[in-house]
């Protein structure tokens, strides 16, 4: 027979008893292909032997061998039955009829004691509750643990003090591949937890129980399923109880598939330990969408959301940074809607499968989610995921898109309020750097926005920068003759023509009154001119309505060349010295004191 150390973790010969501890035995079987493996443990004390969890029809005979190659069967007086399913109690019926000592004993809870009676046992029951949760079996103490609702109201547990072992029952309990009598490594806490989730009915009464447990100097805990948990993964694995969510089919409809109940949950709670850590909304959404892909074959998922003036779309192309939305009107008039009303307006795709309407080969599955505010129950944002291929919905998986919908929602009414402060930040800011008139940044902003060119361009020396100063010419004649609304028509138009040849990257402004300069960044000294060039024939070609349909707008310019570490006002003095030239040339024309 074996007779090994529990932290060994040598290769073991289940066919034999196995001494987990000083006359401590693993007496079970293993049935192949069953991941609900339960054990038997012998307690060797003589005269006064215990046998916890007899075990089922299935294995008894196994049991009952590897019992008597330890000690003679009679000398067992105690039949700990932790609850009474017949994975362990299965077994008490022959049991019964092959014991013949007359002090032998079943002990139980009374909630299960009133159960097992109906074996018509012919051995007499005691009650834990009844001997003061202890026994004394001679030179030995056994202690019992009162463990409610793990998994039925009379459960309890097992500690002998003397081997500090936890004979724990279905707590500690997991589903194995195969068979692997001793947990290796943390990794067992992946099969203990769908064992957990379904099995047990609430975190706060797991917890309940771990904290007992914890109370107690436990080196081995011996639960009925699963694997024997060595000393030092107690600890990481009572903290790991503590938070586990329990009562997985509360999640059920339909679907009563453990593993897939199970991923679900674990969904929902990397969801809510996400959103509890994470700040930003693009880590919350990105988090989530992967969270869902575990799931569901998932390719995208966008929200939107509406503030005063705009659609916000957030989306994984854009890191859910949300973006204003000018073509998405499909939920234009989606928003401030009640439940029902939002279920009545989207019958066929809330919570469903639908396929997109236009019938494009491309078109992907999809199902959207509205997410309500929590100050008046409206529709305040909608989520919607577009799947790879078809695929159904089932109802638990309703119920978690529904209670993600809750939280999802408040985070992203929280984005809304960001990112609309964030829109009406930069509207104040755009309304402080450009010229209400022409659209052309303002003096302030140059000040601002050439620094940090000038400072690039004296650190890497690289691209040459240019200045060009557009002047109107004769611009005083249109006010004087068509009056300062005409003449700001002429600002406005001459403006546009700058901002549209111009590249986002340079700098247009407006210096005062009409006169115009922009700032560029290039390597092609030829480029400043081939621009300036373009902007006077485009202005030269503009047309008014009356009463200026005959009058020619013209402009003239100057072209600097910065040099490394020249201050702008020097720049802008060399450019408006190649303006008066081009002036004093006759106007509309390009005057440079460039390199071209």
């Amino acid at each position: 027979m074996n007779k090994i150390k529990i932290m060994e973790n040598q290769k073991i010969n289940y066919n034999e008893p196995i001494e987990i501890a000083d006359k401590i035995w693993w007496v079970g079987h293993y049935l192949p292909d069953d991941k609900f493996q339960c054990h038997v443990y012998l307690i060797e004390n003589g005269k006064n032997s215990v046998l916890i969890d007899p075990g089922s029809k299935l294995t008894f005979k196994h049991t009952m061998k590897k019992i008597e190659s330890i000690i003679p069967f009679s000398n067992i007086k105690y039949f700990i039955c932790h609850h009474q399913d017949p994975d362990i109690t299965g077994s008490m019926p022959l049991i019964d009829s092959i014991v013949s000592r007359k002090d032998a004993v079943i002990l139980s809870h009374w909630r299960a004691i009133a159960l097992l009676k109906h074996y018509g046992l012919e051995m007499p029951f005691q009650c834990v509750e009844n001997i003061g949760w202890k026994i004394d079996i001679g030179n030995k103490i056994l202690q019992f643990i009162f463990t409610p609702y793990l998994h039925f109201p009379g459960a309890f547990c097992t500690y002998d003090p003397e081997t500090q072992i936890l004979f724990s029952s279905d707590i500690f309990g997991g589903f194995t591949e195969g068979f692997n009598l001793i947990a290796e490594d943390e990794s067992y806490f992946e099969s203990m937890r769908p064992f957990h989730e379904h099995y047990m009915p609430s975190r706060e009464i797991l917890f309940h129980a771990v904290s007992k447990f914890e109370k107690l100097d436990v080196k081995l805990i011996a639960p009925q399923h699963g694997s024997i948990i060595p000393e030092k993964l107690i600890n990481f694995i009572y903290n790991r109880l503590k938070n586990l969510d329990c009562g997985l089919f509360l999640l059920t409809h339909t679907n009563s598939d453990i593993t897939r109940l199970s991923n679900l949950n674990k969904v929902l709670r990397k969801f809510f330990e996400s959103i509890a850590i994470q700040k930003d909304f693009h880590e919350i959404a990105s988090s989530l969408l992967n969270y869902i892909k575990e799931v569901l074959p998932v390719k995208k998922m966008t929200f939107y959301a509406k503030n005063k003036e705009n659609l916000i779309k957030f989306d994984n192309q854009s890191m859910f940074r949300g973006i204003v939305s000018e073509t998405d009107n499909n939920f234009k008039d989606s928003f401030n809607l009640t439940k029902n009303e939002f279920i009545d307006k989207y019958k066929n795709t809330f919570l469903k499968i639908s396929k997109n309407q236009t019938q494009n080969p491309d078109s992907a599955e999809k199902i959207i989610i509205p997410l309500f505010s929590i100050s008046d129950f409206k529709t305040h944002a909608i989520a919607e995921l577009t799947f790879e291929q078809e695929i159904e919905i089932e109802l638990e998986l309703k119920h978690i898109l529904q209670e993600i919908s809750i939280p999802l929602g408040v985070a992203v009414e929280r984005e809304l309020i960001l990112k609309s402060m964030e829109i009406e930040r930069q509207k104040f800011y755009e309304q402080a750097i450009r010229d209400p008139l022409t659209g052309l940044y303002t003096r302030v902003y140059l000040n601002e926005a050439v620094k940090r060119m000038f400072a690039i361009h004296d650190r890497e020396k690289t691209e040459n920068i240019f200045a060009i100063v557009f002047d109107i010419d004769f611009f005083k004649s249109v006010n004087d003759t068509f009056g300062h609304i005409a003449g700001d028509k002429v600002l406005k138009k001459v403006s546009q023509v700058i901002l549209n040849e111009t590249r986002e990257s340079d700098i247009q402004v407006r210096l005062g009154g009409e006169e115009f300069a922009v700032f560029i960044a290039s390597y092609d000294n030829n480029i400043p001119y081939s621009l300036t060039e373009r902007i006077r024939l485009k202005v030269s070609e503009l047309k008014f309505d009356p009463p200026m349909e005959n009058k020619q707008i013209t402009i003239s310019a100057g072209i600097a060349q910065r040099t490394f570490d020249q201050a702008l006002e020097d720049l802008i003095h060399n450019a408006d010295l190649a303006l008066y030239e081009a002036k004093h040339s006759g106007r509309n024309c390009i005057c440079t004191n460039c390199r071209i």
